[in-house]
């Protein structure tokens, strides 16, 4: 960490997991921006049925499979194997379509059908926990996290002063007895005795898991979703149910689907090609009735080989109605989502179950990814970090080590191993094969430069593009040498909107900029417009000694600069203007231009105006109705007064949807319900039982308090008697 703080910049960190997990963003990254994107078609055929419409997709054509996405190189956009496979083309695609379309009837090649199993997935660890909670419920690993610690205390909306689930960190799959039984009892009570066939157990393919605890469940098989819903909100309520039908699925029969492919011959010579139709029939749901879909069947006709379909078939019930060309395009490995990243660390062996949302959480939190819908995208900081550590300090970020470290942890804490000779080695090497990280640190200081982040080649100097982390903002230069052209990136473009072009576009805009627009007639300083991390302003002269700035004005980053001349330039100079004084503070209000475009102002609270004229033509009394009104929230309904305390009730648009609001109690309308279709009465029982929750949570709080002050009193009690015993135990002779 300390090498970062002198060499990228102040107040970073490195760490065993964090920045391991890091670097498969990074890669991640930095394999997208490598791809070669492919192109390859396909033929889908529409065919109906006595049950209704189903599709085949071509599986064969010159004796071998149409390429697919992955036959093609990630790096060239080139086929692989290029003898195991066809790739066709758009001419081809339709060569294919319109003589299968004339080609008929279909011949039957092949039927083949199976009865499979489907198993139930084992009850929730940690991991999969937040992973599922990401892609079903849109939960992030904290929030699951946060969640999750309230159901195992059983401190919910309205506290139900019993635990919900089981601990929450965990990597065991094991369950007790008692919990087995129970479940084989809910199961037989909801579903019927054909949906359980006794217990199941599950093991761990991880070799690091730790047994301690259980898998997590619920506690109290009586404590169902349905009873349990008047005692949480809408995420622990989420939560609790996925959790209540995984654990009750891992303990239920297995789904029996029969599953038919049906191969299609049709064509001649280089139009000859098959078809495939695949159908799925679920024949007995299991554990599906609890967690997974049913009812997204697939019925195949029945059909035997040598069968023919279409105009003039043996099966005429059967048709050909349509074949169409269908283009694909390879696409680049999916960027990391929190709920894969965590999957992945998992199937390395990197990290522990309490580890994984506060790695995922640090790495934003340090600015080294962002996320963007719903990907970890990383940032320059991010890969600056990666590249100095890959270059100088490969071994500690490998997935290999971070994963041995684990099975080293655990001899530790099995006592196997001595935990002092372990961290001396590691830290100052044992003279041979190790050669510790402070002598590695030591050794390499000297040689680390400031990382640059190589971009490419700008294409018409051919000279190198590169990024280069400053201390507030991130740079791009062009060239090598000293007197390398440079400009700020904007604040917000991201890695992902960053090409060469542009990287070399705002270096060019920054030169140009250096030009002054021309020169103001009052102080004879000249004008310029520039460009900066926050986008366009204006200067009005240069930047003086000890680099004190001149007077700016920003412009807006949708401004569009070769519209502006020097007569509007000195008008936006000669902001802000001093609109008048509030006759009820006495304080000034101004009309000025700043990053978010422009504003009217009074002691540093602002309010949005339409567009620049506005700033020249409005009045003070104006000004000052837009400021006091600027925070007030649109108003849905007027119910009128409370029956009881006489309030004004409302109906009020809210950052979080709508609400109802007395003043000083707010309750949320319920998700389908219709805002302005709420009645007076409705109200008045949403905001009591708003009240309710509000005073519940207070107790819970303050106990929770008074709890901490106590163990505090008793901790200091005990210190201050150890302190004392001390002072009167007379000395030894």
């Amino acid at each position: 960490s300390p090498v970062l703080w002198r060499r990228v910049r102040p107040g970073l960190s490195a760490g065993r997991v964090q920045s391991v997990a890091l670097r498969l963003i990074v890669e991640r990254e930095e394999a997208r921006r490598a791809f070669h994107s492919a192109e390859y078609w396909d033929v889908e055929a529409d065919l109906a049925g006595p049950d209704g419409p189903f599709t085949a997709a071509l599986s064969r054509v010159d004796g071998k499979r149409p390429a697919g996405g992955k036959d093609f190189s990630a790096e060239t956009g080139r086929l692989l194997k290029p003898g195991s496979c066809v790739q066709i083309d758009g001419a081809r695609a339709e060569l294919l379509s319109g003589a299968g379309l004339d080609a008929q009837p279909w011949r039957v090649a092949s039927v083949e059908s199976k009865a499979t199993r489907k198993r139930p997935k084992p009850p929730f660890t940690t991991s999969t926990l937040q992973q599922a909670a990401s892609s079903k419920l849109g939960m992030s690993p904290r929030q699951t996290m946060s969640t999750a610690q309230r159901l195992y205390e059983g401190n919910t909306q309205r506290a139900v002063g019993e635990g919900l689930i089981t601990y929450m960190r965990t990597d065991s799959l094991s369950m007790s007895r008692e919990a087995l039984g129970a479940m084989e009892t809910r199961i037989r009570d909801a579903f019927g005795p054909e949906y359980t066939d006794g217990p199941r157990f599950y093991k761990n393919k991880s070799a690091g898991a730790q047994e301690a605890h259980e898998a997590i469940r619920p506690t109290n098989f009586d404590n169902t979703p349905e009873r349990m819903s008047g005692h949480m909100n809408r995420d622990e309520l989420a939560l609790y149910t996925l959790i209540w039908n995984r654990a009750l699925a891992s303990q239920m029969t297995d789904a029996r689907v029969d599953r038919t492919t049906v191969e299609f011959e049709a064509g001649e010579g280089d139009a000859r090609a098959r078809y495939r139709a695949n159908g799925a029939i679920t024949r007995f749901p299991g554990h599906l009735r609890a967690y997974g879909s049913v009812g997204e069947d697939m019925q195949l006709p029945e059909l035997a080989e040598g069968d023919t379909v279409g105009r003039g078939g043996t099966r005429p019930d059967v048709t050909v109605d349509a074949l169409r060309p269908v283009m694909h395009q390879t696409t680049p490995p999916a960027r990391f989502t929190e709920a894969s990243l965590i999957k992945r660390l998992e199937e390395e062996g990197i990290g522990r179950p309490s580890t994984y949302a506060p790695t995922v959480s640090t790495i934003q939190n340090r600015n080294y990814a962002v996320k963007k819908n719903g990907a970890l995208l990383p940032t320059y900081l991010g890969m600056a970090v990666i590249d100095l550590l890959r270059e100088h300090f490969q071994r500690y970020i490998e997935l290999k080590f971070t994963a041995r470290m684990e099975t080293g942890l655990d001899s530790i804490a099995e006592g196997k191993q001595d935990w002092r000779d372990y961290l001396r080695v590691f830290y100052y090497g044992d003279g041979a094969d190790e050669d510790g990280l402070s002598n590695r640190i030591d050794a390499k200081l000297p040689q680390i430069e400031f990382p640059r982040i190589p971009l490419g080649v700008d294409p018409k100097s051919g000279e190198p593009v590169t990024l280069r982390i400053g201390k507030n903002y991130v740079y791009a230069h062009v060239g090598n040498g000293d007197g390398d052209r440079r400009a700020a990136l904007p604040v917000d473009l991201l890695i992902d909107e960053l090409t060469v072009e542009k990287a070399v576009e705002i270096v060019e805009q920054r030169e140009k900029s250096q030009e002054p627009l021309c020169v103001d007639p009052e102080s004879g300083l000249n004008i310029y417009i520039l460009n900066g991390p926050y986008g366009p302003y204006l200067q009005l002269g240069e930047v003086g000694e000890d680099d004190k700035k001149p007077k700016r004005v920003s412009l807006g980053k949708k401004t569009d600069l070769s519209k502006i001349d020097c007569a509007f330039a000195l008008r936006l100079l000669s902001l802000p203007r001093e609109i008048g004084v509030d006759p009820e503070t006495g304080k000034p209000v101004r009309a000025g231009l700043g990053l978010y475009g422009p504003y009217v102002e009074r002691s540093r609270v602002f309010a949005s105006v339409e567009n620049v004229e506005t700033l020249f033509n409005i009045g003070l009394d104006e000004a000052l109705e837009r400021i006091r009104n600027k925070n007030k929230k649109p108003v849905l309904k007027e119910l009128g007064a409370h029956p009881e305390s006489g309030q004004d009730l409302q109906v009020l648009k809210g950052r979080y949807g709508p609400y109802v609001t007395d003043g000083k109690v707010n309750a949320t309308i319920p998700k389908g319900d219709e805002p302005t279709d709420v009645t007076l009465e409705q109200a008045v029982e949403l905001l009591k039982a708003a009240a309710v929750r509000k005073k519940t949570k207070k107790k819970t709080v303050r106990k929770k308090a008074a709890k901490k002050t106590t163990a505090k009193k008793k901790v200091a009690k005990k210190t201050t008697r150890k302190k004392t015993a001390k002072k009167a135990a007379p000395k030894k002779a």
